[in-house]
This record gives C-alpha cells, sequence and structure tokens, in this order.
C-alpha cells in the first residue's frame, strides 16, 4: 500500500518563523533528550499538564499543513514522548521539526 499524501507542508512562508519560535519555546523549558531510532525522533519531555498542552497543539498544527509527518505524542515513565517520522522523501522536514525543539530551524 502506497501513501498518496503529498511531501509538502501548506504552511504559509510569513507563519514558519513563528511556529518555529514556539518550538524552540518548548524545547527550551521542558526537552529532557533528543535521540534517533531506525529513522524515527523520539523525543523526550518533563511531563506537566502546560507541557502536554503545548505539545498537543504542535501535534495539531504540524499534521494540519505536513499531513505526511506521523507524530505521535504519549507518556513514557514520567515523560512525555513525541515521536516524529516521515517517509523517506519527507525525512529533511521530520529531521528538520524535530531540531526545531533544540532551537535549530528546519
Amino acid at each position: 500500500m502506497t501513501d498518496d499524501r503529498p511531501i509538502a507542508c501548506s504552511l504559509d512562508p510569513s507563519e514558519l518563523p513563528e511556529r518555529l519560535a514556539t518550538i524552540a519555546e518548548i524545547g527550551a523549558d521542558s526537552l529532557v533528550s533528543r535521540e534517533v531510532r531506525g529513522g524515527r525522533h523520539l523525543l523526550r519531555f518533563r511531563a506537566d499538564a502546560a507541557t502536554r498542552e503545548r505539545l498537543e497543539g504542535v501535534v495539531d498544527a504540524e499534521a494540519a499543513c505536513c499531513s505526511f509527518l506521523d507524530l505521535a505524542l504519549a507518556e513514557d515513565a514520567d515523560e512525555l514522548l513525541l515521536s516524529i517520522a516521515a517517509p523517506a522523501e519527507g525525512r529533511a522536514v521530520a529531521d528538520g521539526l524535530a531540531r526545531a525543539f533544540e532551537g535549530a530551524g528546519r
């Protein structure tokens, strides 16, 4: 089965700096660690209600503009785990999104 979702971001370029700033703020406030396993980025955050709400907002926003991304938010032990992956053609976007939590833009 093939995935017919386009490998494209529908975010208006003028909105990108604000989105990246929001993501970087969440990372600065709550990111505990980031690793890549099998092409999937695993980002761990402090588990609190405010961080969960902010991460849910990012997941929803990214799912709307980059539907090809595979984003999942879960609780793992005492942390929130954000998983980010993409098909091979969209891996650079997934990489950039994960790096954005460390303050590096995509």
